[in-house]
């Protein structure tokens, strides 16, 4: 399985998460799409703390964590239903294939 991004075609495993990262806003876009999520603000504000935690990490958060940071910061208020509704597959797994980053480790971050 693959996506088509941009004139690229990007390798991914089995259950759609790239093998290697891709930070590009079509990257989103794409997955996105192939996830039946129209993306919004909300959306692209989650993507970003993923893609930077990932940069700075190597890893993205675990759901815990992941719902502690984006509604301190991110997203202020923001309960577990918040991220659900915009990913609801799943935010520590859904929430990172969009963002175009490889398969978390664990049950969602580390």
């Amino acid at each position: 399985m693959g996506y088509i991004i941009g004139d690229n075609e990007r390798d991914a495993d089995e259950e759609g998460f790239l093998l290697e990262p891709d930070y590009s806003d079509e990257a989103a876009n794409v997955i996105a799409a192939a996830e039946g999520i129209a993306l919004t603000e909300e959306h692209w504000a989650v993507i970003r703390f993923l893609r930077e935690q990932y940069r700075e990490q190597g890893k993205t958060p675990n759901f815990r964590n992941l719902l502690k940071e984006v509604s301190e910061t991110v997203l202020p208020g923001a309960d577990s239903k918040v991220l659900y509704a915009l990913f609801p597959n799943g935010p520590a797994r859904q929430a990172v294939k969009v963002a175009g980053l490889p398969k978390p480790y664990g049950k969602g971050g580390y």
